[in-house]
């Protein structure tokens, strides 16, 4: 529970002051356990500084509200209304001196430093491990790790950041860095650094915890989405999925699946190939995370400006059989969920090694596709006719909860125009707060 939004709530409804702090004192004795004087004494301070910070004015203390909430228009769920946001955030960025920037939308970003690509990439854990630290720390080193190598990087270190909710037990910080040092160590990736707080400081209660992972890499061959280019072809190895299957199968009743996403195959696979001479033939690489295939072979489309044909024909051979049988029971979509292949574009007559490469570590690859010059679209062949594979407006609903946050949805279009006035919004403060640092006036 955020006391403080509580506080700002019920003051800007205009509610009693007493009766507010009653309220919240309430709240926070039923959470917290303490005693009812200091839940009076934290809810008095509490509303004391919701008013003394409220209603300031100006760029450092304001910013123009969209309207529109993250969880209505899907941020964070990779779908349509995600892609959008994140190429909202590219343009308050702008385009900058790195080799693969923002703009890209690829897995990591990269900057050329002393003769080598230098890579970077951070991946948040997924939300709904918060009590399963261990197998939030696993899946989100294993993620970003995921990125760094689809650039053709090879990682040589990791950083992590935790937050946790002021009541959440110390102990969480310990097992999700075991989870992160379990795959670094397995991967001879060392982590290195990090940062450890509390979510919202005083103001959150509760045992909510996040955070993310982070890589660094260096590559000499980029394999950025953007290289992927007309007659190549698609090859797709197979996938147990990761944090966002392991949450599905938490919490719709099939932990069993959980131990089929602890495995390092995907990394594996890329260490292989990056030893092998037919590496410097890929020209994309990517993992099949995004929105599942749909998201990705849509980003992919997009940012090389090519059409992708995917061939539905032996995909589903390559989802791991117990988290297929999970996800049919579920009627969640596997082409929309992630499944955490490793999804390679090269030319076709490099196909055959680059799979037989990847076989030799034990990993099963198919060709599950190819690219055409044309518009830059993602379409599905099944049975011998191309449907539209656009990405949904979320990723599959693979929890009870998203499947009831599915049933209503606003109208979207409305919804991008206040997104982009946001944002627009946000690249005005920008300049302006630039050029009294730059001593200018615009």
């Amino acid at each position: 529970m955020d006391v403080e939004e509580y506080a700002r709530r019920g003051l800007a409804e205009g509610r009693n002051e007493s009766a507010l702090k009653e309220s919240l004192a309430d709240h926070i004795v039923r959470i917290k356990g303490c005693s009812p004087s200091y839940a009076s004494a934290f809810a008095h301070a509490v509303i004391e500084e919701a008013k003394n910070s409220g209603g300031l004015k100006g760029d450092f203390f304001e910013f123009e509200p969209a309207g529109v909430c993250m969880g209505e228009f899907g941020v964070g769920s990779r779908g349509k209304g995600d892609f959008f946001a994140h190429r909202q955030i590219a343009r308050i960025i702008g385009k900058t001196s790195a080799s693969v920037g923002v703009d890209e939308m690829d897995d990591a970003g990269v900057v050329k430093a002393g003769g080598q690509y230098i890579v970077c990439t951070v991946d948040g854990m997924h939300s709904r491990l918060s009590d399963f630290p261990f197998l939030a720390g696993f899946h989100v080193t294993r993620a970003t790790l995921r990125d760094a190598y689809v650039m053709g990087a090879k990682p040589v270190m990791l950083f992590s950041d935790i937050h946790v909710a002021d009541d959440g037990d110390v102990a969480k910080i310990f097992d999700y860095t075991a989870g992160i040092t379990t795959v670094g160590e397995a991967m001879d990736v060392p982590l290195v650094s990090g940062s450890t707080l509390r979510i919202g400081g005083d103001m959150v209660l509760g045992t909510r915890l996040t955070g993310c992972v982070g890589a660094v890499g260096v590559a000499e061959h980029l394999t950025a989405r953007k290289s992927t280019r007309p007659g190549d072809v698609l090859l797709m190895t197979e996938g147990a999925g990761g944090g966002t299957i392991a949450t599905a199968a938490i919490y719709s009743g099939f932990p069993e699946v959980v131990e089929q996403t602890i495995n390092l195959n995907f990394l594996f696979a890329c260490e292989t190939l990056m030893k092998n001479p037919v590496f410097s033939r890929i020209h994309a690489m990517t993992d099949v995370t995004n929105g599942g295939l749909r998201g990705d072979a849509f980003e992919m489309a997009e940012t090389a400006g090519c059409r992708i044909i995917i061939d539905e024909t032996g995909i589903g051979s390559l989802v791991q059989p117990q988290v297929k049988e999970m996800l049919e029971a579920l009627q969640i979509d596997y082409l929309g969920v992630s499944l955490d292949s490793l999804l390679v574009v090269a030319p076709e007559d490099a196909a055959a090694e680059i799979i037989r490469a990847v076989g030799s570590a034990g990993v099963t690859m198919k060709q599950i596709g190819h690219v055409e010059a044309g518009k830059s679209e993602a379409v599905l062949r099944r049975d011998g006719r191309d449907h539209d594979f656009s990405p949904r407006f979320r990723e599959s609903a693979y929890t009870p909860v998203k499947k009831v946050a599915d049933t209503e949805v606003r109208d979207f279009e409305e919804m991008k125009n206040e997104v982009v006035r946001a944002s627009e919004a946000a690249i005005r403060k920008k300049e302006r707060v630039l050029a009294k640092l730059k001593g200018t006036a615009l």
